[in-house]
């Protein structure tokens, strides 16, 4: 293993880092900081949160940074306001002993003035988020030019809030003779396609496996009834006494309802969600920095950019939709080389989704067991006596008080001190586990079964308030959810609620409310698609092998694929779809 000073870094910044408490480079410094301190080098560093990637790409920058020239020279770009404070605080630390070296945060939701302001006396590194740089760049108040560093961090993150076309156009005014650091958690494909447009020949380093995640993160999941959800949140926060953990949840209100639910329970929590204030949000994550909560409840969306150490536990109330996102969720443990618990509390319909995540992130999920009661009351009852045997006593300031607690407690015996001590600290948990019924293990094989059952049970029956219909294209034809409504709003008049779709090969089905029924069945059915009438009818329980000789005609086929955007986007004026 090299050391940093192997590495090319110089003595001000050695100083730094040193009091700091780096003694050696992590993998990911030591494979990315000799390529950014050369010249043209493109890398793509796939690594995981925490594998300390802000000194990899931050050491190198600072390092390269011409003290003389007070103008922007490295750009880091980062999804949110949180990790660009975060970033340009370390910065700051680690150019302590770097006389002259101006590093500035920019970000949404603070003075763009004050911002602006201290640009235009220089600076030499800025840490933004893309929206407001490009406000900037609009204002015409910073100037690229000059940059010979790009750091795009937690691409992935970036992309998955929508800032594409952003970045894009920020790209696109920096010089094309700059090193370009790109890191990611995750490779989807709208990152491939920044690589090759911006990107020279990059260098692809990958710490780990692709997509895999954090192998000091262990990764379990309980299965329970949607109505025990929350009592199994509660168990497994009660058999973990020193937890300081995030609890994910998919919604904003599921996200309140659960942090009030703990609130109310006596529980260290607080919530974090898109409906606070930037001042609460920010009230909120420093009280959670410094332990002042020991839960915190948040979406994805408010926990983005929440950078925090020493996390024991990441809790999935649910999983989410996208593989990513639970990487990031469970990345947010066991980092610099600690270790970590990443639990889901899912339902039967989600275990295919606990196969498909493990496969991809090369890791076994563990079947839990839900804690009973006294395993839980014995787990909080020895971490009790742990905290009084390490407890420091300052004998000279207790001194004094000490003879009256004496006399005070002489009547009674030291097992009824100790019994009394116990009782005082844990009479309500153990009424509460005393009384508690234990919930209900779910059989997995049976509710598999079960699950299926009811959802067939279901196929041929539309929603509360919606009718479901019959249409004569399928997956064969081309279609798909997004065409299939588009093809309605085109075809129908007026605004049209449409639910649930269920696309099969050859026809497919839809609903709309009961309300737009009739309206939709007699518009469509007056028009065609190249020359194919469309053929809309109330879905029948029973009808499928009559529908399975709709066969389509195999010219419409390719195209039925293209014909709505093809006019769209090609100002056809002979129409492919035509009223009858």
């Amino acid at each position: 293993m090299k050391t940093f000073e192997e590495l090319g870094i110089a003595a001000p910044i050695l100083k730094a880092i040193h009091e700091m408490g780096y003694e050696a480079p992590m993998p990911v410094q030591e494979e990315v900081i000799p390529f950014l301190l050369g010249s043209n080098n493109d890398v793509i560093a796939l690594a995981q949160t925490g594998t300390g990637k802000t000194a990899a790409f931050g050491l190198p920058i600072l390092e390269k940074v011409d003290v003389a020239l007070r103008k922007p020279q490295s750009l880091i770009l980062c999804p949110t306001r949180e990790l660009c404070l975060q970033i340009a605080g370390d910065l700051q630390d680690y150019s302590k002993y770097m006389e002259g070296v101006m590093i500035l945060p920019v970000y949404g939701g603070s003075s763009i003035d004050s911002q602006i302001k201290t640009l235009k006396k220089g600076v030499h590194i800025v840490v933004a988020t893309p929206g407001r740089l490009l406000d900037l760049m609009n204002r015409r108040t910073v100037d690229l030019k000059n940059i010979q560093q790009v750091i795009l961090d937690e691409a992935d993150e970036m992309l998955n809030m929508g800032f594409t076309d952003s970045i894009n156009s920020i790209l696109e005014e920096i010089p094309p003779s700059r090193n370009m650091l790109l890191f990611s958690a995750t490779m989807p494909q709208e990152i491939s396609k920044i690589t090759k447009k911006y990107m020279n020949n990059p260098r692809e380093i990958v710490i780990g496996r692709k997509n895999e995640g954090n192998k000091n993160i262990r990764h379990m999941y309980y299965m329970v009834h949607a109505r025990d959800k929350y009592l199994a949140l509660k168990r497994i926060v009660d058999y973990y006494p020193h937890i300081y953990g995030i609890v994910f949840c998919r919604t904003r209100k599921e996200t309140q309802e659960i942090a009030d639910k703990l609130i109310q329970d006596g529980y260290n929590a607080d919530s974090l969600h898109g409906e606070l204030s930037q001042a609460q949000r920010d009230y909120v994550m420093q009280k959670f920095r410094i332990k002042n909560l020991q839960l915190l409840v948040a979406t994805d969306v408010a926990a983005r950019g929440l950078d925090v150490d020493d996390l024991t536990h990441v809790i999935n109330y649910g999983l989410p939709d996208d593989i990513e996102s639970y990487t990031h969720r469970s990345g947010r443990t066991a980092r610099a080389g600690k270790t970590g618990i990443s639990i889901a509390i899912c339902h039967i319909r989600e275990k295919s989704k606990i196969r498909e995540i493990g496969k991809i992130i090369n890791k076994t999920f563990e079947k839990g067991t839900l804690p009973s009661g006294p395993e839980i009351c014995e787990k909080q009852l020895f971490s009790f006596i742990d905290q009084i045997e390490k407890v420091k006593v300052n004998e000279d300031e207790i001194a004094s008080l000490m003879p009256s607690v004496f006399r005070k407690l002489e009547w009674l015996e030291k097992e009824d001190i100790i019994k009394r001590l116990i009782a005082l600290e844990f009479n309500r948990m153990l009424d509460y586990y005393r009384d508690a019924d234990e919930i209900e293990e779910v059989d997995e094989r049976k509710a598999v079964q079960e699950d299926r059952n009811e959802r067939s049970s279901r196929r041929h029956k539309a929603e509360s308030g919606f009718q479901r219909f019959f249409l004569n294209f399928g997956k064969n034809d081309g279609m798909q959810p997004a065409k299939l409504i588009e093809l309605i709003h085109r075809c129908v008049p007026g605004k049209v609620q449409v639910g649930r779709i269920d696309l099969r090969d050859n026809f497919s089905f839809f609903e709309v409310e009961d309300r737009d029924a009739q309206r939709v069945m007699k518009s469509m059915n007056s028009f065609e698609v190249d020359g194919r009438e469309i053929s809309v009818e109330p879905a029948q329980e029973k009808s499928g092998d009559r529908r399975n000789k709709r066969r389509p005609a195999e010219s419409s086929k390719r195209d039925f694929r293209s014909n709505l955007s093809d006019r769209r986007n090609k100002g056809k004026s002979s129409k492919p779809w035509r009223k009858k």
